[in-house]
Parts: C-alpha cells; structure tokens; sequence
C-alpha cells in the first residue's frame, strides 16, 4: 500500500487563476471540474467555480484548490518578520524543497511575481537557498534547497 499527501488550497473564488499560476511556476497539468459540471444549474453564483481541481508537474510536484462556496473575499492572515523572527497567524506554509539550487530559485522567482516577500531568497545556515514568501493568492510558501548536510 502506498500513501501520498497534497496541499488543498480552500480559496474565494481564485481557484483557477492560482492552479493556472501555479501551473506556470511548476509546469504540469492543471485538471478542474466545477460546481456546474456535477449538476449546480446554470446561473448560480458558483456554477463556474471549481470544485475539485488539482496541478501535478512531471517532477512530483501537486497541490489542490477548490472554491469554498459563496466564499468571494480572502481570509486574511499575517506573515511577517520581526526581530529576526517569523511571526504568523496562519494555519499552514506551503513547503518546497529542489534538490537544485537554480531550479529551485526558478520557482522561487516564479512565486515571486506579485508576493510580499518575507524572506529573500538566499544561503541560510541549513540551505544553500530559503525564502519566504505570500503569494498573490495569500499562501505562504517556504522555498528551499535540500542540504547535502547528513546534519
């Protein structure tokens, strides 16, 4: 038996624009099915919206979204540095290691375009490059290499 784990964004309607962003970053295949497709009638407010949708890259990366229903407005929350300290009300990051340094700041300009950054991109004591960043969606992303450090 084999078991997998993936990311499943709950977003207010942006769904498809970050699954097609997304894809833009990590390459793949985005797959979407809406709230009409299995039956909600036409003209409804969440008709269009996407009720499972999922990216997967040919590399291994995958992360799922849906709208939450009659959601149309982000639930805000904070990631910040203070005193040399990240500081979040945020349930979760989203975590991605490369075992490449420049593959992985590819990604990481990639998740970039239109972020609040929290930490720039660069050598850390247990990476060869971290960051942190908001994206434009409000999830938060921890990019990072794989140490060759045993340690």
């Amino acid at each position: 038996m084999t078991f997998t784990t993936t990311t499943h964004l709950n977003l207010p309607g942006t769904a498809r624009a970050a699954l097609d962003f997304y894809q833009s970053v990590f390459g793949g295949q985005v797959q979407t099915t809406t709230y009409g497709d299995l039956g909600m009638p036409t003209g409804l407010p969440d008709t269009g919206k996407v009720v499972f949708g999922q990216l997967r890259s040919d590399d291994g990366f995958s992360v799922m979204a849906y709208d939450v229903p009659g959601q149309t407005e982000a639930v805000a929350s904070t990631t910040r540095r203070e005193n040399g300290t990240t500081v979040t009300d945020s349930p979760f990051f989203l975590s991605v290691r490369g075992s490449s340094f420049d593959e992985t700041a590819r990604r990481w300009e990639g998740l970039a375009d239109g972020a609040t950054v929290v930490e720039p991109f660069a050598a850390s004591a247990w990476s060869a490059g971290f960051g942190m960043l908001t994206d434009r969606f409000g999830v938060t992303w921890v990019v990072d290499v794989e140490s060759t450090d045993a340690a």
